[in-house]
């Protein structure tokens, strides 16, 4: 009978745990959209570090899960953006070691959005001997997310934007189109109207 209420009380206690990381996990993605598209962009760096914090604690506080590895090093990336400079390459490089954790555990997570992260980061980190950045990885990386979710925001922008930075203009437009009318994300919306915003920006370049 004590084996049996263990089991009960294990199994009572899984929407509770499932609900906890869904709360931890939508108040790094909506911070992290305030950041990106609603704060001056000087606020931006300190506004990152602090979140930078936030992912570390979800990555702690769910260990072996894929999807805090992965906002790990979103955040991480796009504070690397914000910072600039030479003290950027060591905060793409946690990124990437976090990006690769999670793909490791979970490929699928989040919609593929480990690939999405990783291929943004090789097409826009330096090249050897400053950093890592490969296009070819790039490529693989944006098409295994792809792959994934074809109708994504996300990996449908960073692929266009790629196919842009690869001069391949026509190529990049169908993609970048795709993202104005992909569905939207339920609890992203501003993070799904500044990526459109992005990608009416990248068409109206070209």
């Amino acid at each position: 009978m004590k084996w049996i209420a263990m089991m009960l009380a294990s199994v009572l206690a899984m929407p509770l745990w499932a609900q906890d990381i869904q709360a931890e996990l939508v108040h790094i993605q909506q911070r992290w959209a305030e950041i990106q598209y609603q704060l001056p962009e000087d606020d931006r760096e300190k506004a990152f570090e602090a979140l930078a914090r936030d992912a570390e604690t979800f990555v702690a506080d769910y260990p072996g899960r894929a999807e805090p590895l992965i906002w790990q090093g979103i955040v991480l990336s796009t504070y690397a953006g914000a910072k600039g400079g030479l003290g950027a390459l060591g905060l793409v490089k946690e990124a990437r070691a976090s990006l690769e954790a999670a793909l490791e555990i979970d490929p699928e997570a989040l919609d593929g959005s480990a690939y999405t992260s990783l291929g943004s980061l090789y097409y826009q980190v330096p090249g050897w001997p400053l950093g890592f950045g490969d296009d070819s990885k790039a490529r693989s990386y944006l098409q295994k997310a792809l792959a994934i979710n074809p109708d994504g925001i996300d990996a449908n922008y960073f692929f266009g934007d790629f196919l842009l930075d690869q001069d391949e203009p026509e190529r990049a437009r169908v993609y970048l189109e795709k993202v104005l009318s992909a569905p939207g994300r339920p609890g992203r919306e501003l993070a799904d109207d500044g990526r459109r915003r992005e990608a009416t920006q990248l068409l109206g370049q070209r």
